[in-house]
């Protein structure tokens, strides 16, 4: 008689809880790493607010969302960076795309809604798409980032962040840099510190804005500048 793996049950309780439809999509929501009220779930998922309100009761037990009140309003966001690896990873490995988040695209707006994602969002707290590719490729072909072996700052990198006034604030078991599968492009990008760092500077200093109501950001004119000065990305290359 074989003995039961302890582990066997957790991941079972694990899957079923993203193993539904609804719950699935308000993760890949909150991959954009703010906090959303319960009201704007429902109507992203396409469900009723008592029905929203039960599946997140779920996630929240399950140690998936954390929650917060104020007055009337409830918010929730993903627990933290392991949450945000383990829903992109998944939707990798699925096979999704810009427009799969909520169904095949169909129309014009659907399109294009799906093509800005594809070209740049945010996953979690970091960039992804064909932007955060980029990124990725031009750290590692100046030396800055070794990705041979598992994806690591060099002291190069290091510096460079300092020298390029990002500042890379380590806390707790968060690698300085990781590797995270991109669902779009089915390439690593950069995600730990180091990417969340450049995509915080990059929002604050104006190199990318947000476009729309999901997680598609695009780079500027200043962005555009920036980006070829200092990795000598090609400026119009990431329109």
């Amino acid at each position: 008689m074989t003995t039961k793996d302890p582990q066997a049950p957790r991941l079972a309780r694990l899957a079923g809880l993203i193993a539904d439809e609804t719950r699935a999509a308000c993760l890949l929501a909150l991959l954009d790493g703010r906090a959303w009220t319960a009201g704007e779930l429902a109507r992203h998922a396409g469900v009723a607010a008592s029905t929203l309100s039960e599946h997140l009761g779920k996630l929240v037990a399950g140690e998936l969302l954390s929650e917060e009140r104020q007055g009337r309003h409830r918010y929730v966001r993903l627990a933290d960076a392991r949450v945000a690896q383990l829903v992109e990873e998944l939707a990798a490995y699925a096979g999704a795309g810009p427009g799969d988040v909520v169904g095949r695209p169909r129309g014009l707006r659907a399109v294009s809604a799906g093509s800005a994602m594809a070209r740049g969002r945010t996953c979690y707290d970091h960039l992804a798409g064909r932007l955060g590719i980029a990124l990725t490729d031009a750290l590692a072909l100046r030396g800055l980032l070794r990705v041979d072996t598992g994806f690591a700052l060099t002291d190069a990198g290091v510096e460079w962040f300092g020298a390029a006034g990002i500042a890379l604030r380590r806390s707790g078991r968060r690698p300085l840099a990781r590797a995270c599968l991109d669902w779009t492009e089915r390439r690593p990008h950069l995600a730990g510190v180091a990417g969340a760092a450049l995509c915080e500077h990059a929002l604050e200093a104006g190199w990318c804005v947000r476009i729309g109501s999901e997680r598609a950001v695009k780079v500027t004119a200043v962005g555009e500048r920036a980006l070829h000065e200092l990795l000598g990305i090609e400026e119009g290359a990431l329109r």
